[in-house]
Parts: structure tokens; C-alpha cells; sequence
């Protein structure tokens, strides 16, 4: 199905492979079209309950493949209706149910980093290496990543990182708040599928999906009675549905709960909110 990717699920997780290890996973249009199928599918899955993407061979994404040259980034589609490809997968990220997790095994720079900003986890091999590297190449930050990159990390964090355009390693970007943790080259898979397998064993579909969507659209929020007048909907929805029930009762009876609502299909008539957003994501 997928020539540029792969997609597998194991235990519950999506596990999304960047898959061209001889170019070092450069990203493409191709690539970008079956990446967002590949989420579609994710979230259309209730089987599906976090999605991890990683990349085949030494490399996370090497950013764009540049083997056009000069023209790679000269797009002659009229300037009001260009749309960066980028920042459509961001996008598309964005709006995701399901808890994303990168796993950063490599070089990622350019869109190869921006590109898991979005997501909600990542964690990084010792070995691995980012560049914000666009003012080095004569362009600039795409991905939406003027968007997320300061809220993750600061603005003065962000700028340094994207005025210089060096490459920085995963041990600053630790530091810098980027990754959530170092691990090991040959455990980066297991501790990415630990977290991944902690949310679709334990928690509710619907309650992951609903506080995933409140703290991404709450980061552009004026006031914290925007989130509270949200959370205020999700608590007194979820606190009647079936999910809620099953909670509480296997807490009280010391078991495991077995959650069976679905993001698909048993989500609250408030979601999404935020419905006057001027972007459509495209859903190939």
C-alpha cells in the first residue's frame, strides 16, 4: 500500500516507519500524502489507541529531498493558494485523537524535526542529532512550527536555535525542553512502546482524545476561563457516560478497568470545538 512508509500494529500501537533508509528517510510529497493516510487510518481505528512514528535505518528524516537541486522549493503554484506540505501534516497531527509519540532514532532536521512538534511525546536515542537548519539554506521555518516551537521550548530557546540553524544534540534538546527523554539506541523502540502501551491498556479512549484536544487549542487560549469553561463541558459529559462508571467501579473494586466507549464514534456533541478555525485539513 505504502511505498515511502510502513505501518504495522502491535499491542494496540500504530507503529509508523519513515521508510527510505537509502536517502536517509528524506521527506517528500509522497511521503507526506501516505503519512497522513496512515493517520487517517489511526484514528478511524478503535483498535488503534497511540500511533509511534520512527524511521527505518541510521536516520530519522533528513528533512527535505533536496534532489532537485536549487528547485527544490521553487513552487510555481500562485502565491495565494500554496499551501506548505509541511504544515498540512502538522495540521493533520494537530487535529489527531490519538496520543502521537516520536521516536527519534537519528538525524532529524528541517521538516525531519518540525514535523514532531505537533506530536505529543518525543523521545530521543543518544545518538541522535536536530537541525532547525532553514536560515543555513536561504528559506525559512515551515511545519507550522512558528506556532509550535516557541510554546515547547521558549521564545528565546527557539530563537537560538533557529537564528544559528546549527545542529544540536539530543542531550541540548533534552535540556531545552524538545524531548521528553534520552534512552539508549537499542531501547529507544522499547521506551517508546512502554508509554504507548500504558495508554491503550489503562485509560479511557474518549478521556485521552478529549484532554489531548483541551491542552493543544488551550496553548492559543487568552485566558484560563477559556480552558474552564471546557473542561467544565468535558467533566459533566464524562462524568455520565459509560467510561466514568467503569472507572470509579474498578477502582473501588481493586481491578483493571475495561474501558469500551470509542473516540470513532462516542465523543460529546461539543467536540470538536474551536470550530471556526479558517484551515481545512485535506484527508486524502
Amino acid at each position: 500500500m505504502y511505498t515511502t512508509i510502513t505501518s504495522e500494529i502491535v499491542d494496540r500501537v500504530m507503529i509508523v516507519t519513515l521508510n527510505r533508509p537509502e536517502k536517509m528517510n528524506a521527506f517528500t510529497e509522497k511521503m507526506c500524502e501516505e503519512m497522513i493516510l496512515a493517520f487517517n487510518e489511526a484514528d478511524e481505528n478503535d483498535e488503534v489507541r497511540a500511533v509511534i512514528l520512527t524511521g527505518a535505518g541510521d536516520a530519522f528524516c533528513a528533512g527535505m529531498d533536496l534532489e532537485k537541486g536549487a528547485e527544490t522549493f521553487m513552487d510555481h503554484t500562485p502565491l495565494v493558494e500554496y499551501r506548505d506540505a509541511g504544515g498540512m501534516l502538522s495540521l493533520r497531527i494537530f487535529e489527531m485523537k490519538k496520543p502521537m509519540i516520536a521516536a527519534i532514532n537519528g538525524a532529524a532536521v528541517g521538516i525531519g524535526i518540525t514535523m514532531t512538534l505537533p506530536m505529543d511525546i518525543r523521545i530521543a536515542s543518544s545518538n541522535a542529532k536536530m537541525g532547525f537548519v532553514f536560515a543555513r539554506r536561504g528559506i525559512t521555518m515551515e511545519a507550522c512550527s512558528g506556532w509550535f516551537l516557541p510554546r515547547l521550548v521558549g521564545m528565546g530557546k527557539a530563537s537560538e536555535w533557529i537564528f544559528t540553524g546549527r545542529m544540536i544534540s539530543a542531550s541540548e534538546a533534552y535540556e531545552g525542553r524538545l524531548v521528553n527523554k534520552i534512552v539508549e539506541p537499542d531501547e529507544l523502540m522499547s521506551a517508546a512502546m512502554e508509554i504507548a502501551t500504558d495508554i491503550a491498556e489503562n485509560t479511557s479512549s474518549v478521556s485521552v482524545t478529549l484532554s489531548r484536544q483541551l491542552m493543544w487549542t488551550m496553548l492559543g487560549a487568552s485566558h484560563p476561563v477559556e480552558s474552564h469553561k471546557i473542561e467544565s463541558k468535558m467533566i459533566h459529559w464524562t462524568g455520565k457516560q459509560a467510561d466514568a462508571l467503569e472507572g470509579i467501579e474498578a477502582f473501588l473494586e481493586k481491578r483493571k478497568a475495561e474501558f469500551k466507549m470509542k473516540s470513532s464514534t462516542d465523543m460529546p456533541p461539543f467536540y470538536p470545538w474551536g470550530t471556526d478555525r479558517t484551515y481545512e485539513v485535506e484527508k486524502k
